[in-house]
């Protein structure tokens, strides 16, 4: 599904944040990246959604070079992945369904398939009695499931989540983990980046440590 192979990445000023990472990720398999702040956590999300592109090695996806990846090419990858953000990035002039229908509106799909998929991934993080509510009425935990709903709803081969517990208390932090697991268990494949150990050790994966842009530690299995 995913393997970095060699991958470094510089930015123009001159600063290293990723220095030799190799990894590979199975489909259907769930990992954690963490370190320090600074460590590149967040950068390796990037080039997986190719928001950012490494300056040297190779990045894998779905067997689709990454790196030679066309801007013409980007959409199409990313409809193959969900992307889940720390600041939930939703819409707060939309209501709950209209969130998480939005990347099924981009992609063109009409109005009766809309319905049944936004309503299938709103059960799935338990909110499917408040598709009519605007977000800002919401908890924080609610927000974050349908930041979750809006990633799934177009059915990704691969979930990308950048600190998505990282404004939520612990017990709101485990349910959205469960809810990741719960994806994992149906093939989805889960890249979670998070600096929460404690609650990492309690899902019982092992994590790819970064530190200062090297990776350190990897799960059992990967390469």
């Amino acid at each position: 599904m995913l393997q970095f192979s060699h991958v470094s990445k510089r930015y123009q000023q001159g600063q290293d944040v990723l220095h030799d990472v190799s990894f590979t990720l199975q489909s259907g398999e769930m990992a954690f990246i963490t370190g320090h702040s600074g460590a590149g956590k967040s950068t390796l999300l990037k080039m997986i959604a190719v928001i950012e592109r490494c300056t040297q090695g190779e990045i894998l996806f779905d067997g689709q070079n990454l790196n030679r990846a066309s801007n013409r090419d980007i959409p199409y990858i990313r409809r193959k992945m969900g992307l889940i953000f720390q600041d939930y990035r939703l819409l707060y002039d939309r209501t709950v369904f209209e969130n998480v229908a939005l990347p099924l509106v981009i992609a063109g799909y009409g109005q009766i398939e809309i319905g049944r998929r936004v309503r299938a991934a709103l059960d799935k993080v338990n909110l499917l009695g408040k598709e009519k509510r605007y977000p800002i009425v919401l908890s924080g935990g609610e927000q974050q499931r349908v930041g979750i709903a809006r990633a799934v709803v177009h059915k990704p081969a691969m979930i990308l989540a950048d600190e998505p517990t990282g404004n939520l208390d612990p017990e709101l932090s485990r349910e959205i983990m469960m809810i990741f697991e719960q994806f994992r268990q149906v093939g989805v494949t889960v890249l979670i980046a998070s600096h929460d150990l404690d609650l990492i050790a309690n899902m019982g994966y092992r994590p790819l440590r970064l530190d200062h842009g090297r990776l350190v530690s990897r799960p059992a299995g990967m390469d």
